[in-house]
């Protein structure tokens, strides 16, 4: 098995740059939901089927539910967010679900980094891609599924975007 990249996708694919537009235009709460959700319902489906007794990743999205809807403090999130990671961290030998721990984990620390919305993004290609075709392919087959998963994801976010948010993020891309 060739090394397999931790994150997939390119900066100049054009589905990216408009992700990078758009997220631009969004409050970091719409942000956050929107990131939450997707990796809730893409991204942990693949990190349970190969970790099925690790809750962590799914322990996160809860707290960060939580915390969206003013039920906890962004300091009682922030232990959720570490194990998280190193939820990702221990899925050392299942790529789709270290990918799809590090896509929920980014996605999750939206709520107090927004660049995460489009960090979280690389990450979910990954897993998908992983996931879907196993890890014995060739580059250009995962390339190819990455970019079918970032133009859903771009599909997301221009559903769940609100036209003229009236506090979108300030967001200095660094790259």
């Amino acid at each position: 098995m060739a090394k397999l990249r931790k994150m997939l996708g390119k900066l100049d694919n054009p589905d990216i740059i408009a992700l990078m537009r758009l997220i631009e235009t969004q409050s970091q709460q719409t942000l956050s939901r929107w990131a939450i959700e997707y990796t809730a319902e893409k991204c942990l489906p693949i990190f349970e089927r190969q970790l099925p007794k690790d809750t962590r990743p799914s322990d996160a999205i809860h707290s960060c539910r939580a915390y969206l809807n003013g039920e906890s403090k962004l300091s009682q999130v922030k232990p959720f967010l570490k194990a998280a990671g190193q939820a990702a961290r221990d899925a050392d030998g299942f790529p789709a679900a270290q990918a799809a721990a590090r896509a929920i984990g980014t996605a999750c620390a939206v709520v107090q980094n927004p660049p995460g919305a489009l960090g979280f993004v690389f990450y979910c290609a990954a897993a998908v891609a992983y996931d879907h075709a196993g890890t014995d392919q060739t580059q250009d087959i995962y390339d190819r599924l990455a970019e079918e998963e970032i133009a859903a994801i771009l599909h997301s976010l221009q559903t769940a975007a609100i036209p003229d948010e009236p506090n979108p993020v300030k967001i200095d891309w660094n790259c």
